[in-house]
């Protein structure tokens, strides 16, 4: 995984129920000049109460904790208005609600057992602006939640986008990075990159991750499978 470069420092908080977790990561981040932690929270409203105090660029944020759970915590602090983007760094085996704090607002979503230089990766690429989803966890969203019914009343109605937008929205939704895209639609990977911009506006989505959160809603995505019938990454 690469990241984009930011200017500065990127600044970040570290929530989670489990010291021993902030600890690792704190150790890890206080080696690097590019990323330097403002301060720890336990708990969602310590997270709250933080990321308005501190004003991160980005809150690496787990979802189970005791009180006010990450989810939750993920709402009010990309609500709040703030430039704070949400990681959510957990155990996704072990946690149902993923797709809630996607919808919350969250930016991206690592599996804690993704490696370090994975983290730290994720990081600046969620405070440089941009949205992640691991490639395995792209497949068990749509595993888990592509058979629920659309909500009653999407962002923006899928027609203001025209046919082949709609087609790149669904491979979007299915994974598919811009050079997969691309590929599969024999087109430039610019151009891919343009229709996801587009899309972005006219469905008036903070991000990639909230197109696919849509594609899933429209009904657009279902299991993707690869001509041998597995699911894809």
């Amino acid at each position: 995984m690469s990241a984009p470069e930011t200017a500065g420092p990127v600044r970040v908080l570290l929530v989670d129920d489990q010291p021993l977790i902030r600890t690792a990561l704190r150790l890890v981040i206080e080696e690097l000049p590019d990323v330097e932690v403002v301060g720890e929270a336990g708990t969602g409203d310590e997270a709250v109460r933080l990321a308005a105090a501190e004003r991160p660029d980005v809150v690496v944020m787990d979802v189970r904790m005791p009180g006010m759970d990450g989810i939750e915590a993920t709402r009010r602090i990309t609500a709040s208005g703030g430039d704070a983007r949400v990681l959510v760094l957990t155990t996704f085996d072990e946690d149902e609600y993923v797709y809630g704090a996607l919808r919350a607002g969250a930016s991206g979503f690592l599996v804690k057992d993704a490696g370090m230089d994975d983290i730290l990766a994720a990081v600046r690429v969620v405070a440089a602006g941009d949205a992640l989803i691991a490639p395995g966890v792209t497949r068990r969203l749509i595993k888990e939640f592509a058979g629920r019914p659309a909500d009653p009343a999407p962002a923006r109605p899928l027609t203001v986008v025209t046919e082949r937008e709609r087609e790149v929205l669904t491979l979007v939704g299915s994974g598919l990075t811009n050079s997969e895209i691309a590929e599969r639609l024999v087109i430039s990977v610019a151009t891919a990159k343009t229709y996801v911009t587009r899309l972005l506006a006219k469905l008036d989505a903070r991000d990639r991750v909230h197109l696919v959160i849509i594609a899933y809603e429209a009904g657009l995505v279902g299991l993707a499978r690869d001509t041998a019938g597995r699911l894809r990454d």
